[in-house]
């Protein structure tokens, strides 16, 4: 029985240590799309301010009201209805668009360094086909942090490959806290064993 213990013991000491040497040598991270709270409140927004434009010009064509609210029969439906039907159109593509992009979440992926087989494995999720780059690690230089404020406000970490452009692999959207900008940037640094630049 304690023979049994023992051995029990020491699979998973040996598991914990291939885990850990794992960890080691592989360093993945998961990036968040375009499925956000933000999109889904925009994208319902559309489709029912879409639906009520579209209803209030057949309800001026009909010469029946089809909206619970207000008298829409009443609209001449030369030129107000037309055009009520022209941004119920408009606003209900763009719903189909946000709604597309919500599905397939736009933007998700993977980041993946892998000491192992000594390559950087970037993927993400596209609108018609996925992007997959594959990059050497002996080529990153250094973890670049990019911090702009002011209107359009960007903070990014970015990857400085020789003989190419910076390479951004954090998420596109709203800016990230700077500390977690810090952290993120400064885990691929140690990972990577290169400069971070721009703090």
């Amino acid at each position: 029985m304690y023979s049994q213990f023992q051995e029990l013991m020491s699979t998973e000491t040996e598991l914990s240590q291939s885990e850990k040497d794992l960890s080691d040598l592989v360093l993945e991270q998961k990036i968040k799309g375009s499925r956000k709270v933000s999109n889904y409140l925009v994208a319902s927004m559309l489709s029912i301010g879409g639906v009520g434009f579209l209803l209030a010009s057949f309800s001026s064509y009909f010469g029946r009201d089809f909206l619970p609210l207000g008298n829409p029969s009443t609209l001449i439906f030369v030129p107000q209805g037309l055009v009520m039907g022209l941004y119920g159109v408009a606003a209900f593509l763009l719903a189909i668009y946000f709604w597309r992009l919500i599905s397939i979440d736009y933007g998700s992926g993977v980041n993946r360094f892998d000491k192992n087989k000594g390559v950087l494995s970037l993927s993400r999720r596209g609108l018609l086909k996925d992007i997959e780059i594959e990059i050497p690690i002996d080529e990153i230089k250094a973890v670049k942090l990019e911090v702009r404020e002011g209107f359009n406000p960007l903070r990014r970490v970015s990857l400085r490959i020789k003989g190419r452009k910076d390479l951004p692999i954090s998420r596109v959207g709203s800016p990230k806290p700077l500390l977690d900008l810090e952290n993120e940037g400064a885990e691929i640094a140690r990972f990577l064993e290169v400069n971070l630049e721009g703090i």
